[in-house]
């Protein structure tokens, strides 16, 4: 039996393996499938989501030739390609939030540590919450979501997403704003980390 290799661990060197080898590209698909999925229907709904996910790792695999091998974790990379992927969704995105918003779903029970999960699960979004979601900017909301719902660091969003971190953080925290004034002492609790 042959001992783990742990420089598997490097997204960056299973990448490169699967530039010759493109089956070591499934490490990366097993690795990110499910966090990638659960974000798109965050963000669209559950209908939505699997086409989403499958099609980032599909234009990744296409991609990972010019991946670049500097960066260990690909996480970035991936979400970078879903968030745009949902940017063409933009208005069934808009359109999904705002039937949340109508819908009146009740807002989860869940602790504290699941708050911020909980509170953008597509299925436990509250009214007041998919309504501000839906009147944010594409830009302000894809940084909000990518750290209050993948729990991106500023450094991480800002990679994801293609722009510097200062823009990040401005978009974060415009969105919070937004939020706040919207949702009060429930915004505060549910977006004031990162």
């Amino acid at each position: 039996m042959h001992e783990p290799d742990p420089r598997l661990d490097d997204d960056a060197v299973v990448i490169a393996k699967s530039r010759e080898e493109p089956e070591w590209f499934s490490v990366i698909f097993d690795r990110y499938y499910g966090a990638i999925h659960r974000y798109a229907a965050a963000r669209l709904g559950p209908d939505v989501a699997s086409d989403v996910a499958a099609e980032t790792f599909l234009i990744a695999f296409d991609r990972r030739t010019r991946y670049d091998l500097t960066c260990d974790q690909a996480r970035p990379w991936l979400y970078g390609i879903a968030t745009n992927l949902i940017g063409r969704h933009r208005r069934s995105e808009v359109r999904f939030y705002r039937a949340m918003a109508r819908a009146g779903t009740a807002e989860p029970d869940g602790g504290h540590a699941d708050r911020v999960t909980e509170r953008v699960a597509a299925e436990r979004l509250s009214p007041e919450l998919a309504r501000g979601l839906a009147g944010m900017s594409r830009g302000d909301r894809d940084a909000l979501l990518l750290v209050a719902c993948a729990g991106f660091s500023y450094a991480e969003a800002a990679r994801a997403l293609g722009v510097a971190v200062g823009t990040v953080s401005s978009r974060v925290n415009r969105a919070r704003r937004k939020l706040r004034a919207l949702l009060g002492p429930t915004a505060r609790e549910v977006f004031n980390h990162g």
